[in-house]
């Protein structure tokens, strides 16, 4: 069983940075891949970034790729998203998964999801 935690959200105005966390407890942490979706009111979750078990892979979605950075400390068995150059429409609940192995995903199938932290963009 692995628990996630996320914390970092909270409003920015549009052009603004965040950074969310998300601490890892319960398992060894790099034993997995870990992964960032987010949620808007009325619409289907979607994937963000994902990175793999080492760090030395990642993957992001289009629309906040060159914005958005993920990263992560093994030794702190945490693992970050850096947003900058926000936008209105980056509005959402935002959540991190674990998937066991050591690859990274892009789709659904992570075994665990953290509660979510909201951001707001205002424009």
């Amino acid at each position: 069983q692995v628990q996630l935690v996320e914390s970092g959200g909270g409003l920015v105005q549009a052009g603004g940075s965040l950074r969310l966390s998300c601490a890892a407890s319960g398992r060894t942490f790099s034993m997995y891949a870990m992964g960032w979706f987010r949620q808007a009111p009325g619409k289907e979750r979607e994937f963000v970034a994902a990175i793999n078990w080492s760090g030395g892979s990642t993957y992001y979605a289009d629309s906040v790729k060159g914005r958005f950075t993920i990263s992560r400390d093994n030794a702190k068995d945490t693992v970050y998203l850096q947003m900058n150059s926000l936008k209105s429409e980056d509005t959402a609940v935002y959540y991190c998964a674990a998937k066991r192995g050591p690859d990274l995903s892009t789709t659904y199938d992570y075994n665990y999801w953290g509660q979510g932290t909201q951001v707001t963009v205002s424009s």
